[in-house]
């Protein structure tokens, strides 16, 4: 089974796309900011196949800020630095995508349409 790390700060976001990548047969790790998804991460480093991160989220002191998802990536790429990750944002900006692939992501999703991002992982992962 392929388990996905979703972390974003929006709830109503959060469980949208969980229930999406629940139904399409992915176990999900959830977390809420960057601080509890690196923890979230750093417990299950093993099992963890892919990460979606929120671009903008409360960073690791709990303050939201721009870009966190970007820390969160550098975060995790020291602990895994195959992870396969993708970062969502509710905005398609172009320059922002070019800087978090440009950081180790392996793909940018706008948010709001759930199934092209299952579409995207399965790309991702080969599946």
């Amino acid at each position: 089974m392929t388990t996905v790390l979703l972390v974003d700060d929006e709830k109503l976001i959060q469980r949208s796309l969980e229930k999406t990548l629940l139904r399409a047969g992915y176990d999900v790790l959830t977390a809420p900011d960057c601080k509890t998804g690196s923890e979230v991460f750093s417990q299950n480093v093993g099992v963890v196949d892919i990460a979606v991160l929120d671009l903008n989220m409360p960073g690791f002191d709990d303050l939201p800020k721009n870009d966190a998802g970007l820390d969160l990536l550098a975060d995790l790429k020291k602990k895994k630095a195959d992870l396969p990750v993708v970062i969502l944002t509710a905005y398609d900006e172009v320059n922002k995508a070019k800087d978090a692939v440009s950081k180790g992501a392996s793909a940018f999703f706008v948010k709001g349409r759930e199934q092209g991002l299952v579409e995207l992982i399965q790309k991702i992962l080969g599946s």
